[in-house]
């Protein structure tokens, strides 16, 4: 296979790893379990749960949604880099043996 035909292979992987990611959900919960977030690799937020103590003071409310969003996207996206890095080195070590640079989004390899 030439290099755009691996080129070709290595970004049809990267596309079926985004799809993959899709279906990996993930949760998040505030300290005191008084909140949950599902969301997905690809951070797309499929539920949230809500005590209903939280409902009577809206600035905690959206204190404990602010913190544990942001919980809930750092870990879906530490999940979805290292799914698609793994996907992307393992294309990339094919062509830097040759001497191509390759770059991909923001990593560039040479």
């Amino acid at each position: 296979m030439g290099m755009m035909g691996k080129l070709k292979e290595t970004q049809e992987k990267v596309e079926a790893t985004k799809k993959r990611l899709d279906t990996v959900f993930l949760q998040e919960n505030s300290s005191d379990g008084l909140i949950s977030v599902s969301i997905t690799a690809n951070r797309a937020i499929k539920e949230i749960k809500i005590d209903d103590s939280l409902l009577a003071d809206k600035e905690q409310l959206e204190d404990y949604l602010i913190l544990t969003l942001n919980k809930a996207i750092e870990k879906a996206t530490t999940v979805n880099e290292t799914e698609l890095a793994a996907v992307a080195k393992e294309g990339i070590a094919q062509y830097s043996r040759n001497g191509f640079v390759i770059q991909i989004d923001d990593w560039q390899v040479f």
